[in-house]
């Protein structure tokens, strides 16, 4: 219309991509279930863009994807098994502040214990290094200085330069930033490029002092800021698939391209499932 409208010159419109999506959304035969672990989750909204992501990697693996909505809140006097026992997968999205941290650092907990697909984002990133660093890093009470100013191991801390701001205002890391990603990873896999730009909302890091004792302890810093300092992504290796970033990959998902990292979740959901590759000639990234 708008072409018409202005007199442009234009042909018919290629339409091959949005029919191919229909095709895949009309087949899709599987079903694997997600829980996402959030203190907002009476309000799905706030969560629009992680579930639109899932959507999209589903129907790109033939799968609905079923949320179950889990208060993180609630979850720190319930039994994890109880609650998280039917999902293929644990998904700790971005947040701010401390009620329901406890929750979400279980949730990751249960997830690595037990080899479910795990994947965090910006805070859900923040929650598995803290639970990495008691459960596997001897570092007891750790947690971020954000929720705890006294904890002995900091291991998610403002950076020096942030310490001394007093005005909030626009004074996070945000928007776009490139992101290096170490070969032989499955973040690396997953994008199959070096470097990417992703879009960022946050002000705390993994701590610059204890990264190395967290790295010793068996995590994996599979990206970084191109300098090398700033943690962008985690993983556990001898995990089915245990994958973090700080960053939020949501924001670039699309219907015809879902986000490699959102995509390759799902896979991994559908292999904890059904025990079988999820898209086989669709060239998703390694799953485990």
């Amino acid at each position: 219309l708008v072409v018409e409208r202005l007199g442009l010159p234009g042909g018919p419109a290629d339409m091959s991509d949005w029919e191919a999506l229909v095709h895949r959304m009309q087949r899709r035969t599987r079903q694997v279930n997600v829980a996402l672990v959030g203190k907002y989750v009476q309000l799905h909204d706030a969560y629009m863009s992680v579930v639109e992501a899932l959507k999209h990697s589903g129907i790109f693996h033939g799968a609905r994807v079923a949320i179950q909505w889990v208060d993180s809140e609630g979850l720190e006097s319930e039994d994890l098994d109880d609650v998280l026992g039917g999902c293929d997968g644990v998904l700790v999205p971005g947040g701010f502040g401390e009620r329901g941290i406890e929750g979400k650092v279980a949730a990751a907990g249960w997830a690595r214990e037990n080899g479910v697909p795990y994947l965090g984002i910006c805070l859900g990133m923040q929650v598995g290094v803290v639970e990495i660093a008691r459960s596997l890093a001897g570092m007891r009470g750790a947690n971020s200085s954000e929720f705890d100013r006294e904890t002995a191991w900091p291991v998610i801390d403002l950076l020096p330069e942030q310490k001394d701001i007093e005005d909030k205002g626009a004074t996070m890391r945000l928007g776009a930033q490139p992101v290096h990603l170490r070969p032989g990873t499955r973040a690396a896999a997953a994008y199959g490029v070096e470097t990417v730009a992703q879009r960022h909302r946050h002000r705390y890091e993994v701590s610059l002092e204890l990264r190395g004792a967290l790295e010793e302890a068996g995590m994996v810093v599979s990206g970084t800021s191109p300098d090398g300092r700033l943690v962008e992504v985690i993983e556990l290796s001898d995990h089915p698939w245990y994958v973090a970033s700080q960053f939020h990959p949501e924001f670039v998902s699309r219907p015809t391209r879902p986000e490699p990292l959102f995509r390759d979740f799902v896979a991994a959901m559908v292999v904890q499932r059904y025990g079988e590759s999820a898209a086989a000639g669709h060239g998703a990234g390694t799953v485990g």
